[in-house]
C-alpha cells in the first residue's frame, strides 16, 4: 500500500492513452482514458466527459475516466488538521483536541497514520436517478474531496452516533475506526455553513454544503428526503443537475449529518 504523501498509481484498468487535465486549484490527478490496441491505435471512443467538479478533489484523490465510468481512488487520509493525526506531528497536520468539541476520553483508538487504505469507487460519469431509492449501509457511502471516506449516521448495526462516540469526534465530525479516519458530520475544514463541494456519493452524485450556489447565501428549501434537488452548481457550467446537500437540520441540537438518508441513484460499492 502507498505511504502518505507519496504519489500512488491507479490500478491498471487496461492499456490506455491518458490525457492529463489541469486541476484548477487542486492537487488531484485527473485523466481521461481510451483503450489502445496492440498496434498503438486508439479504439473504444470515450463517450463521456469528466465532470468539472472532479478538478476540485485534493491531492489524496486520483480520478480517471474509463469509458462511461469515473474511477475514483482515495488514500483515506485527509489533507487537513485533526487531533487524530499522531501527536509526534510527523504529518505536520496534528492539532490538539478542542475541549469545546472533543472529549479526549471518548476519542477512538488509532491514529490516521496507522492505516494504509486505497478506497476505490467506480461511478457513472453521468449518473441518473433510479426508479426507487436504496438504503445506505455501514462503511463508506462516499469519498470526500480531502481523500477520506464519508459514512452515514450509524456507528454500527442500529447504533446511532449519540451512543457514546459523538463526543470523541473532531471539529470535522470525524474519528478513526474501523481501520480508517472517516466523516459522519459536516466537515468544517471542507464546508462550514457554505456551498462548498464536499465529495461524491457512491451513486455518482455530488454532495455540497448546506447552502445553495443557485441562491447565494441561502439554504435550499426544495430538498428531497436524501437532501437532493436539481439546480445549477458552481461546477455544472450553467446547467441544472441533481446533487445532494448537507441538510440544514440539527442533529442532537448541535450537528449536521453528512448523508443519513437513501441513495437516489444506483450506488456502486466502495472497495478497499
Amino acid at each position: 500500500m502507498p505511504a502518505y504523501a507519496e504519489p500512488f498509481a491507479l490500478i491498471a484498468l487496461s492499456a490506455f492513452c491518458a490525457i492529463a487535465l489541469s486541476a484548477c486549484g487542486s492537487g488531484s490527478s485527473v485523466s481521461s482514458e481510451a483503450e489502445a490496441d496492440s498496434d498503438g491505435t486508439v479504439s473504444g471512443e470515450v463517450t463521456a466527459t469528466l465532470h468539472n467538479a472532479y478538478q476540485w478533489f485534493g491531492a489524496n484523490v486520483t480520478v480517471a475516466l474509463d469509458g462511461d465510468t469515473v474511477v475514483i481512488e482515495a488514500t483515506g487520509r485527509p489533507d487537513h488538521t485533526s487531533p487524530y493525526w499522531n501527536p509526534n506531528n510527523a504529518s505536520g497536520l496534528y492539532v490538539a483536541p478542542d475541549p469545546n468539541v472533543t472529549t479526549v476520553s471518548h476519542m477512538s483508538p488509532g491514529y490516521i497514520e496507522d492505516y494504509n487504505n486505497l478506497f476505490t469507487l467506480r461511478a457513472p460519469a453521468s449518473p441518473t436517478r433510479a426508479a426507487s431509492s436504496s438504503a445506505t449501509s455501514l462503511g463508506p457511502v462516499g469519498i470526500a474531496v480531502s481523500g477520506a471516506p464519508i459514512f452515514n449516521d450509524q456507528e454500527g448495526p442500529n447504533v446511532n452516533l449519540e451512543i457514546g462516540v459523538i463526543q470523541g469526534f473532531d471539529s470535522n465530525g470525524a474519528h478513526t475506526g474501523p481501520q480508517t479516519y472517516h466523516y459522519h458530520l459536516e466537515p468544517k475544514a471542507i464546508s462550514n455553513d457554505d456551498e462548498a463541494l464536499v465529495g461524491v456519493i457512491a451513486d455518482g452524485f455530488f454532495l455540497y454544503g448546506r447552502q445553495c450556489y443557485s441562491t447565494p447565501g441561502t439554504y435550499p428549501t426544495d430538498l428531497d428526503a436524501s437532501g437532493g434537488h436539481t439546480s445549477v452548481t458552481q461546477h455544472s457550467q450553467g446547467e441544472a443537475e441533481y446533487h445532494y446537500h448537507i441538510m440544514n437540520e440539527f442533529y442532537l441540537g448541535a450537528y449536521y449529518l453528512l448523508f443519513p438518508e437513501d441513495y437516489q441513484g444506483t450506488p456502486s460499492s466502495i472497495s478497499n
